[in-house]
């Protein structure tokens, strides 16, 4: 045994060492635990392949056992039996204590009690030792085996009463699956920041000293408070990485407030999130936030849980996630906020049994550490280069200890000359008044054209969480050059792209975005470029106070303050003419009154959520539309088959409805009809030329896409999916030569017969749960629903086939020419083992099946 000293300091060469008795689950239960561990990229001690046949196997297993971060232990009912597995359970335990490695039993098949007792197989087990023990004729070794059976009979006790796995009742597959999600959670831990947290040590200390404490019998709330970009973020981001494998289950909530700002359903999206997170997951979807608050409220009552609720602005928000029911014993809960006042007044703490909460107050970085931050970021090292000692500490003195200044001007200031430096310097100089917003102005000031000036504004005040190529194409139509602005502003940490490709941008840098333009005119929002604010926006518009220098103008009735004026809001049309060079609108669930005459004729994106009407106005101009929006409208059909196939001379300005209009869109290249519900028929495609986007999702009434689609050959996304009434896809979508993504999700194609020949540009196909009478032809081959057997376009990169009835012998040799495929997901379908052609695909990264009584499957 190594001394407990040089445990600490032991290279930790395994993520987990496994325990188990070989003659009861080496074949069976721990060879599949095995190998789903292996398959997780988790790196695990198995004595028979890492021990050399004819070795001596204590001393490896010993440097094993220490070398692991996690143990687990499988007790079987011939567990004890081993003299080898009780050492090994002795040496775990005493790993646990001395280094703090993470030891998981499971209980296979056994109960904690027999084990804690020593009764039933574990009874017998021990009384064999002990015979053993009386019949050893050596004084020494009898001696030796008395201290040996003693510790073995502690280790049982302390083992049995650890919080353990139970096999019993579960379904293999299932329980397999638990547990390495839970070993993953909790080996996968950051031990440090990027960027560092520097100048936080004392409040790191705080905070884990806050999370030990486990006096308390009504769980813990701890509120983080300070100013915007003060470092509560990353505080709580850092705390939550080395604590959160410790709870029954964990979640982490980021950037609430603006999440919520953001849109509509925003707040239901995070109870959603909160409660998948701390609950089992559940196919079924609600859309009343009180329903997850309710399941929230009883998983904390009843479940030890971490949460971290980051940047609450709204009790409204922090009552959503917490609800009024009381904490579990040992729970621990963070807020961070700017408002002191916000979880002092929650419902959670107006409880008849409150929790322990407490408060920490960040204050800003010292001179030495603010120095240390921004060479972090300027100079990519703990100290300046030689000759920028004195224009580092002048920009040390303007940030004033502000983390979120010192990194947006030192990444700003990287590789930059020393004239380059004081001459930032000397503009800071003159605006040395308002801490924050004067130092994250200083970044936009900083910009190189006027072109990523008038860009930061546009996604500033209308596009932030939206997906990056969206805001790209309307904004091209803008002439704004949104390629190397966008890079620009990335690269001066003003914007940031997201996971699933949206422009994301910090709240205080979007704050200082929109006071730019409110500064254009500070008391008349009519006079401003831009209208963000739904009631800037409702007052203009009923006053008809609209002047030539609005650019964008958004409003959504749902979002005014005012309950009374979002329920009987309504404007005159001709409220919008004096908005010659208007460029984006959205008028979101909005009643008009009047003629489309003098609607402003030179927009680039028209979203119009909630459309009243059956069909699109025929005196609507949107000859210089490149993105139109109109979800969630009660639009009955689009287009007609037959279109202009010229742009008319001279717009008609008629009024009514469009049901028979010709219409010919040169400019459109995004259409949105998603969710529009009474939508029966696309068509009029050859009016669409410069389509490149189609979105229908969830248009329950949709039954026929016109052949004239193929008219759209720069089409490169389709979604047609959850339109379930759509049984027929027009034969001609298989011409569309540069299409990268089709979505078919629950289309009942059951008399469709699609050719998807030469579509070598198709990254992206989902066809799940279509209905499986369809019929599928692919270079003119027929077929009964058997996707896989025909030549699926080799450029596929992810192909998704779930709940389509295949079965193994669905698949043939061609599917092994997908070449390029990455990700593959065949869950729901009735395969009984993965065929050869899938296991030789070079690139597949990702295969999620249900083979194997609903395992998931996924290739490294």
């Amino acid at each position: 045994m190594a001394s407990s000293s040089s445990a600490k300091h032991l290279k930790l060469v395994h993520d987990v060492f496994l325990s188990f008795r070989g003659v009861d689950t080496r074949n069976s239960f721990t060879d599949h635990l095995h190998k789903a561990l292996v398959d997780a990229n988790i790196s695990t001690f198995l004595d028979e392949e890492e021990i050399e046949t004819g070795a001596d196997l204590k001393p490896e297993l010993e440097s094993a056992i220490k070398e692991s971060k996690a143990s687990i232990i499988v007790l079987s009912r011939n567990y004890a039996d081993s003299s080898w597995c009780l050492d090994e359970l002795v040496l775990i335990l005493k790993q646990r204590k001395t280094s703090n490695q993470i030891v998981i039993p499971i209980f296979f098949h056994v109960e904690p009690s027999h084990i804690r007792k020593q009764e039933s197989t574990f009874g017998l087990a021990l009384a064999g030792h002990k015979r053993k023990m009386e019949e050893e004729a050596n004084e020494n070794k009898r001696r030796r085996l008395t201290q040996k059976i003693d510790e073995w009979i502690q280790a049982l006790k302390e083992v049995a009463d650890l919080k353990g796995m139970h096999a019993k009742g579960r379904r293999e597959t299932n329980f397999i699956a638990e547990v390495v999600d839970d070993i993953y959670r909790r080996i996968h831990v950051p031990k440090e920041s990027d960027p560092p947290l520097i100048g936080m040590e004392d409040s790191i200390k705080f905070v884990t000293s806050w999370m030990r404490d486990s006096s308390s019998l009504t769980g813990d709330i701890l509120t983080i408070l300070g100013m915007g970009g003060i470092g509560k973020t990353s505080l709580a981001k850092y705390i939550y990485g080395l604590h959160f494998h410790k709870f029954e289950t964990s979640s982490y909530i980021e950037d609430i407030s603006r999440r919520c700002a953001g849109k509509y359903n925003g707040m239901l999206d995070i109870t959603k999130k909160l409660c998948d997170d701390i609950t089992k997951r559940s196919p079924i979807e609600f859309y009343d936030i009180s329903v997850y608050t309710s399941k929230i409220r009883n998983t904390l009552a009843n479940k030890k849980v971490f949460l971290i609720l980051d940047d609450i602005n709204s009790l409204d928000q922090l009552d959503a996630l917490l609800g009024n029911k009381g904490l579990h014993p040992g729970s621990k809960i963070i807020v961070t906020t700017s408002n002191a006042w916000l979880t002092k007044s929650c419902a959670l703490l107006k409880n008849e049994v409150v929790p322990k909460h407490a408060e920490h107050m960040l204050q800003g970085l010292d001179k030495a550490q603010s120095l240390q931050l921004l060479c972090y970021h300027a100079f990519k090292s703990k100290d300046h280069e030689t000759g920028y000692q004195n224009v580092s500490e002048k920009i040390v003195k303007y940030c004033r200890g502000h983390p979120l200044a010192l990194q947006v001007l030192g990444k700003s200031l990287h590789k930059q000359v020393i004239p380059y430096w004081e001459d930032r310097i000397e503009g800071l100089e003159k605006e040395i008044d308002d801490g924050i917003k004067s130092v994250l102005r200083t970044s936009f000031d900083s910009l190189p054209s006027r072109n990523d000036k008038e860009l930061f504004k546009h996604i500033s005040c209308f596009f932030v969480g939206m997906d990056r190529d969206f805001c790209e194409t309307i904004l091209k139509a803008c002439d704004i050059k949104t390629r190397s602005g966008i890079m620009n502003l990335i690269d001066r940490c003003l914007l940031s792209i997201g996971w699933n490709n949206e422009l994301v941008m910090h709240q205080l840098l979007q704050e200082m975005g929109r006071f730019i333009v409110c500064e254009e005119s500070l008391d008349k929002p009519a006079e401003r470029s831009r209208l963000w604010c739904h009631e800037d926006s409702s007052t203009v518009l009923k006053q008809k106070k609209g002047t030539e220098n609005t650019r964008g103008l958004t409003l959504d009735t749902r979002m005014l303050v005012n309950k009374r004026l979002r329920k009987t809001f309504e404007f005159e049309l001709d409220a919008l003419s004096k908005m010659d060079n208007l460029m984006l609108l959205q008028l979101n669930y909005v009643k008009t009154k009047g003629s489309y005459n003098n609607f402003p004729e030179d927009l680039r994106w028209l979203c119009m959520h909630g459309f009243l009407l059956k069909s699109i106005p025929s005196n609507l101009p949107m000859e210089n539309l490149v993105a139109l929006d109109m979800s969630y409208s009660k639009i009955k059909s689009f287009g007609t088959c037959c279109c202009y196939q010229q742009r008319p001379q001279k717009r008609k300005k008629l009024g009514g409805l469009c049901s028979k209009d010709k219409r010919f869109l040169g400019s459109l290249k995004i259409l949105n009809l998603s969710f529009c519900e009474d939508l029966d028929s696309l068509c009029g495609f050859d009016g669409l030329p410069a389509l490149e986007r189609l979105m229908v999702t969830n248009c329950s009434g949709l039954v026929k896409v016109c052949e004239s689609i193929e008219k759209c050959g720069g089409l490169i996304f389709v979604d047609l999916s959850h339109c379930n009434k759509l049984d027929k896809l027009p034969q001609t979508i298989g011409m569309l030569r540069k299409l990268e993504t089709l979505f078919l999700d629950d289309c009942k194609l059951g008399q469709s017969r699609i050719e998807i020949r030469d579509m070598d540009s198709m990254e992206n196909l989902k066809a799940n749960n279509i209905d499986t009478c369809s019929s599928v032809a692919m270079d003119g081959i027929p077929s009964d629903f058997e996707f896989v057997t025909i030549s699926l376009p080799k450029s596929l990169v992810r192909l998704s086939l779930k709940r389509n009835n295949l079965s193994t012998e669905s698949f043939s040799k061609n599917f092994s020419r997908l070449s390029m495929l990455e990700e593959l997901y065949l869950d729901g379908n009735p395969i009984v083992f993965m065929p050869n052609c899938v296991r030789s695909l070079p690139r597949l990264e990702i295969l999620s099946s249900d083979i194997a009584d609903g395992a998931t499957s996924k290739c490294s």
